[in-house]
């Protein structure tokens, strides 16, 4: 079913294009060089049909939170939603959303150089800036004060994010945000999911690290919960521009994170608040 996703209405018109795809329970938020709806549609409805096919072979494919193993041919979006969850520990269902927003974003880099894909906040982004990505985490005093710099100029990146208190998405943790960096969006979503199933208490951080860090293909880590934040790996801590925000009733009332983008006229980069986690074949 397709949920309104109030936090898009505040994206700003100067902007690159920006656009809108649902297909089923896919809800993509997409930045590109011009509106390609029709050309994502069609991506969606491709690699979507992948793994429902396959859904439909093995049922229990969709419903496992344990690592998969693939007997027989199976189609490469499925390949590398079971590997990102096999290097997690975790269901390959965990990886769906951001399997999806990376397969559809390298696909629409052959229309534009620059693509941002926004899956129930899971993101692929190519861009030919660098961007600042901020954390909306819930209630936490930390919530929209810190970010990160991301550089997707020479190659594609990927942000995913887990909460065990804010949104809809399977969370067997407590954390109000698990933010995963990396350059495959599967793996990042998937690790998000099993970095934050470990995170029970603040106690828990440390060790919730100490497992993600070790998640080949892992780039960094950013765990806040409550007051607490724990940090790892390659990236610049920044403070975000809370002018860049708009605190209306609309983020308000969304249960889940946000997404919202302002371009700077000095820099051109983009301050990016991610949306809120997958559920299902998102």
């Amino acid at each position: 079913m397709h949920k309104n996703r109030t936090y898009r209405n505040l994206v700003k018109k100067n902007d690159p294009v920006s656009f809108n795809v649902v297909v089923k329970e896919t809800d993509l938020f997409i930045h590109a060089g011009g509106i390609l709806a029709d050309k994502t549609t069609e991506l969606v409805l491709k690699y979507r049909g992948y793994v429902e096919s396959y859904i439909n072979r093995y049922p229990e494919f969709e419903k496992t939170l344990k690592p998969w193993q693939i007997n027989g041919p199976a189609p490469s979006i499925v390949r590398d939603m079971v590997n990102a969850g096999n290097k997690a520990g975790v269901g390959p269902m965990a990886a769906v959303a951001g399997a999806i927003a990376e397969y559809v974003g390298l696909d629409l880099l052959s229309f534009s150089d620059e693509v941002v894909v926004e899956n129930g906040g899971d993101i692929f982004l190519k861009t030919n800036e660098p961007v600042k990505i901020g954390i909306f985490a819930g209630k936490s005093p930390l919530s929209l004060r810190i970010g990160f710099r991301i550089d997707s100029i020479k190659k594609p990146a990927a942000v995913c994010t887990s909460s065990g208190t804010v949104g809809h998405s399977l969370s067997l943790g407590n954390a109000d945000a698990v933010c995963v960096l990396s350059e495959s969006c599967p793996l990042a979503d998937a690790a998000a999911t099993s970095i934050g199933n470990h995170i029970k208490s603040k106690a828990d951080i440390p060790k919730a690290i100490d497992i993600g860090k070790n998640i080949e293909g892992i780039d960094a880590i950013a765990i806040i919960m409550g007051k607490e934040i724990g940090l790892w790996g390659n990236l610049e801590l920044i403070p975000v521009n809370s002018r860049a925000v708009n605190h209306s009733t609309n983020v308000k009332e969304k249960k889940g994170l946000s997404f919202i983008t302002e371009k700077s006229k000095k820099t051109g980069i983009w301050n990016q608040v991610l949306g809120d986690s997958k559920t299902a074949l998102s």
